[in-house]
């Protein structure tokens, strides 16, 4: 059942983000960067993402562990990215997002995260 005071997790860095990944049968992830008004845009979208399905959503800056870029070949930003059982399953990585485009991504590719009332 969908947490209805569930906002985005800020995530630190790696550590933090696989701790998040594993914690987490499904997860959504998105990697921003500090001054990205799309990103900051993103943000209330998450919370009512988060809100709205079961899926864990977090939030993690690339620029705070440079190492992130590589490892999840990061290249632009806000890039969304599903992980299930702590493996990527699907990205995102067109811009801003509406909320309906995001739960419509995670029905598509994580469908028991989504309940359709």
């Amino acid at each position: 059942m969908a947490d209805t005071t569930a906002k985005p997790t800020h995530l630190d860095d790696g550590e933090a983000l696989e701790r998040f990944v594993s914690d987490h049968d499904v997860a959504l992830v998105e990697f921003y960067t500090s001054g990205c008004a799309m990103c900051q845009a993103m943000e209330p979208v998450l919370g009512n993402v988060a809100r709205a399905t079961d899926a864990a959503v977090g939030m993690v800056n690339p620029g705070d562990d440079i190492e992130l870029v590589d490892r999840f070949d990061i290249r632009s930003v806000p890039t969304l990215v599903v992980f299930r059982d702590g493996a990527e399953v699907a990205r995102l990585a067109e811009g801003f997002q509406g909320g309906d485009e995001v739960v419509g991504f995670l029905e598509e590719h994580v469908p028991e995260a989504v309940n359709v009332a």
